[in-house]
Parts: structure tokens; sequence; C-alpha cells
């Protein structure tokens, strides 16, 4: 199917049962987005709200919510899409197989922007942000947003269409100090286009003209989130993953995408900034109150029986899961040309994707030396964290395959691997005062923590404990503890205060495990508050852990040493207690939870629907 519109997509996904129309009147404060996770969590359809309180404009959610919805969106043109891509990524495939790579010019000339003449396209009119369904996801949250924008923007210096760029970022519509249809925030992180674009823009002492675009062909969605290739623009993908070009024309100087369903423009001036958030964040956290770019509003245009799509991020799995495994099949070979000797990366969904990654490489270096300690490794460990968003992670584990094959999918087979043969005393490498997510809290500001890498090649080293040693079962102070996989345990502790009682904590911790003797098949201990927690699935060890460290600050060990400016222990100790500084957790509102149940009981919407 090529979808001109998102009226198209959405009758096509309920003409073959993945979609289902809530009738009743929902509030857009908190119970859309509640209905919308009970939904994903049952592994539910797509949801067209048809009465949304407040507002004239119908909502859509959970479009993306399965990997088998999604590829049934883009099924027409799955493969030309990935064939294009994989061109991008290497030329030479088209002269080894030239007969399977014939249909890609074709796609690639569909994918091709299509400018219209001058003026607003027909179908739009004009109305105001309050006009807009105002969801609010969480209860803390500072006001309603836009969770699955396309924002657009060009780069002042070269401006056009294929010099812009198009991402996802959040738009706050109200709460804080925003003047209601005049004010909107845009949140924007580090490493992204338009933060390149902004800052052309302050040189030349201009406002930055942005677009907002909402809805449209799921293409466009998909465009916005996409790590695409240098030189394979957003627009064009949008084209070529839509079968149909993305059509735009300009009003006011402000590029309009003509199958939008709304359209926000404005201007950013430089060193405009105000509050924006809190906001419950992919992390499982709320991300804070931080000063960022407030948008002028312009004007505000809706198309003829508009729909507002939107998703609800939150501790994963969530919608955004399924995005990522989207993106993933189709740019999966990317990073392996990227990054030479690379064979696999994982952002972990369940840790919060840029916390943690795990990797596979290569160890070519000394081919004629038996492998006893990473090299070549450690060059693409740094290659890694040096490229693109993989740059935010705090958290990398890598190692190669020699005596069988490893998958970084399979999670415990993988963390068993790498403890089997780490040697604590080498393979653990720092990097501090770094950058790592804005959305992450456990570092020591916005933007700023630090990184380590666990590289382990080699022969197995040792036999990792299955159950609870007796030695880490009997610590005063310290208890309840907790095998999460073979040599993790988790270690219930008293409640985290400062830092500096922390190390008088980890000495005494540490001397008690060391007077035991040494506990080499247990080389991982997680200080926690909760070990029944960590222990009880795997997600609730990766999420915490991973969440609620920095590696400079939070990773301790047994017999701790400093040789040669090399950090070194016995076994690794990481505090994932939670910490004062850090952002509270998203719990879900009770009351709210009772209210939706209307929804699902006998006779209601989603009365098929139980998790």
């Amino acid at each position: 199917m090529t979808y001109r519109n998102l009226e198209e997509c959405i009758n096509d996904l309920e003409k073959h049962g993945h979609l289902v129309r809530i009738t009743e009147e929902v509030d857009p404060h908190l119970e859309m987005a509640a209905i919308h996770m009970k939904v994903y969590e049952a592994g539910g359809p797509a949801l067209l709200f048809e009465k949304v309180k407040g507002s004239k404009y119908r909502a859509v959610s959970n479009l993306f919510g399965t990997i088998e919805r999604s590829k049934f969106i883009f099924r027409d043109t799955w493969e030309s899409s990935q064939d294009v891509i994989a061109l991008r990524d290497d030329p030479v495939k088209a002269l080894k197989a030239p007969f399977k790579y014939v249909g890609t010019g074709l796609a690639a000339r569909k994918a091709l922007p299509l400018k219209l003449p001058g003026g607003l396209p027909s179908g739009f009119e004009e109305i105001q942000i309050s006009d807009l369904p105002q969801i609010k996801h969480w209860q803390g949250d500072g006001g309603a947003f836009v969770t699955l924008p396309q924002v657009y923007s060009e780069d002042p210096d070269k401006p056009g269409i294929m010099n812009s760029n198009l991402g996802m970022y959040r738009i706050q519509l109200s709460g804080n100090d925003y003047e209601i249809n005049k004010e909107v925030g845009v949140h924007y992180q580090i490493h992204r286009g338009i933060g390149i674009h902004q800052s052309h823009a302050v040189k030349r002492g201009e406002p930055l003209k942005v677009s907002c675009f909402i809805g449209g062909p799921p293409a466009h969605t998909l465009s916005a989130v996409m790590p695409l290739p240098e030189g394979l623009s957003e627009m064009t993908f949008a084209g070529l993953i839509g079968g149909r070009h993305f059509r735009y024309s300009y009003v006011d100087g402000f590029c309009v995408s003509a199958d939008a369903d709304f359209v926000i423009t404005g201007e950013i001036h430089p060193g405009d900034t105000k509050p924006e958030g809190p906001f419950g964040d992919h992390l499982g956290y709320y991300s804070l109150t931080h000063p960022f770019p407030v948008m002028k509003v312009h004007k505000v245009y809706a198309k003829k029986g508009a729909i507002f799509p939107f998703t609800v991020v939150g501790r994963p799995p969530q919608e955004d899961t399924a995005f990522g495994e989207l993106i993933h099949e189709l740019t999966g070979s990317a990073i392996k040309n990227e990054v030479p000797g690379v064979k696999e990366v994982h952002a972990v969904d369940a840790a919060g994707v840029h916390p943690l990654l795990f990797a596979i490489g290569s160890e070519r270096y000394t081919p004629y030396q038996q492998l006893k300690q990473p090299a070549e490794l450690l060059t693409i460990a740094n290659r890694v964290l040096g490229t693109g968003q993989l740059s935010l992670a705090k958290y990398l584990f890598i190692t190669a395959e020699e005596d069988r094959p490893v998958s970084t999918h399979d999670i415990p087979d993988f963390l068993t691997y790498i403890l089997e043969r780490i040697d604590l005393r080498r393979d653990i490498h720092f990097q501090t005062n770094t950058t790592i997510d804005t959305l992450d809290y456990s570092g020591t500001g916005i933007n700023t923590g630090s990184k380590v890498v666990f590289a382990a090649v080699g022969d197995k080293k040792r036999t990792l404990c299955t159950e609870v040693p007796e030695v880490l079962a009997s610590l005063e102070g310290f208890g309840e503890a907790k095998l999460v996989l073979p040599g993790i345990v988790a270690l219930q502790g008293p409640a985290f205060t400062t830092y500096e009682d922390t190390e008088q904590e980890m000495s005494r911790l540490s001397a008690a495990i060391e007077a035991q003797g040494p506990l080499a098949e247990c080389p991982m201990i997680i200080l926690c508050d909760n070990s029944g927690f960590m222990s009880e699935e795997l997600n609730n060890f990766l999420w915490a852990t991973f969440t609620r460290s920095n590696p400079s600050h939070d990773i301790h060990g047994v017999n701790s040493r400093i040789v040669h400016k090399h950090w070194a222990c016995d076994n690794v100790i990481i505090d994932a207690r939670v910490k004062p500084h850090q952002a509270p957790p998203l719990i879900p509102d009770p009351d709210v939870q009772r209210n939706i149940e209307r929804v699902f009981a006998q006779g209601g919407s989603l009365s098929g629907i139980r998790k």
C-alpha cells in the first residue's frame, strides 16, 4: 500500500483487523495515555480515539506497537527501501548482484521530494495550539506534549529541502511559562541535526525557521527517527519507504508538508529559552525541568478531518521499542560499514537504550598469536563510543567470537561469555567527565557523566556461580543476597546517603568479602535497594542497574587499586541504589487506572482486550 495520508493507513489497518475504534469520550489528561499503555502491554491493536474531550479532532496511537504491524504498513516498500539503504552503505553490492538491485533506481526516483506551487496546500485551515488534543501522559508532566512530531528545519547557510533536517524532538504545547497559542517548547538533545542549524542561525544573528509536522503518511513519522546513512536525507527516505514523493510548499517562508494532518510554524530566536518539562521519558523516569529553546508560533494549520497521532513513552518496553526493532531491521548493516571490525551492536532496550550497549567485534591484529587479551576490540570500542547516538552510552560490553557463536540479543549468554573471560585487573576501561544522554540523571549534571568498557576475549578463566556464594549470604549490614544471572549477585544494602558515606560502606563491604578469600566465581555484585526486585526478572536487573549508576562514581571493587593509572579489582561492585539527585520513576495514577476500566468493561470499545 502507498498511503497518501494518515486516514488511508487507519482505514487499511482497520480493514485487516489491526485497529479498533474507541467510541467513548476519553480525557486527554492521563486517560488516553493510560489506555494506550494497557493495550500496548497486551500486544493489542492500533487505537483510534473518536471523541477526545476538549477537542474536535480525533487521535490515533499504537500504530507502530508491534514489528508485525509496522511491516504490514510498509509491506510494499520494505524490501526496496532496504536495498537502497544497503547500496548507500555499500555501492559495490549493485555490481555483485545487478539484477537484485535493478528496481532501486525507480524506488529512488519516487523518493525525491516534490515541491508544489507556492501557498497553503488545499484542504488546510488555520487553527490555534489550544485546538489540538492536549494530551498529558504522566501526572508529573509539565503540560501537554506532542510525542510524534516531525520537526523540520533548514540550514541557514545552505537553504533548501535537500539540506534540511527532520527530527523527532518533543514539543511542549502548554504549561510552565509558555504563553498559550503563542509559544511552544522544543526539546532537542545533543548530537541532533537541528542543533547544527540553530548554531548557524545564531552566528548569522537570525532566528531559525522551524516547522512541526504532525501526522501524514506513517512514512513521514518513521523518517523523523531514522539514523540514515550520510547523504540520504529524511525527506528522501520518507518518499522511499512511503512509495510516494514528500510533497511540500512554502508559506510565509516556512516549509509546509502538503500531506501532514497538522503543521505548526514558528521561529527560534538566538538565546531564547524557557523552562521545559518535566516529562515522563523512555528511561522510565521523568526528565526534569531545564531551559530549552522556545518557538514563537507563527501559524498553526489543520487539514480537514485531521487526526492527531501520539505515542506514550515510559519504562521500556513501549511502542518506541517496536520503532527500534524496525529501524534495526532497515539499517542493521550500517554500523558494520561505519565501524570497521564490528559485527554486531545492540542498544539494550530494557535498559533505556542509551545507557547500555552490547557489541561483538573482531580480533585481527595478531592472528599469528594465541588470543590472550583485547587489542582490536579496544579500538572498536572507542569507535563505537564516538559514533552518533552510540556516543551517549554509559556501559559497553564487548567481545569477539572465538570458540563458539555469541549473540548480543541472547543477553544471559552474552554476559556469561564475557564474565567467564574478563580479567578484572586489566579489562575495565573508564572515560570520565564526558557526555551521556540528556535524559539520564545518574551522572554529574545534564549531559555529563562517565563511560566504562568491559572488554573480554580469550580462554575461559572461571566457572561462574549458579547459587549465591556463602560469603555473600552472611555479610553484616548487607543482606538478602540473590542470584541474578550466573556470576551476578544482587546484594541489598542501606539506603544511599552521600558519596562520602558510600566510600566508607564500600571499604567495609570489600574488606568483609576479601577476608573470606578469593571469590572468583562471582565477578559482579550489584548493590541495590531491593534485591528481590532486581532478581525477579532480567529486565528489572537491566533497567535498575544501568539507569541508576554512573560508572565513575558507582563502580567499586573488592581489593580495588590503581596501577599506572589503570583501575583494577578482584570483584566489581555496581552501586545501583537510588540516589537523591536522580529523577523520580514513572508511577501510574491508580485513580486513572480505575477510570479507564469503563472502556475495557463488557460492552466497552476494548472489552475483548486483556493483558
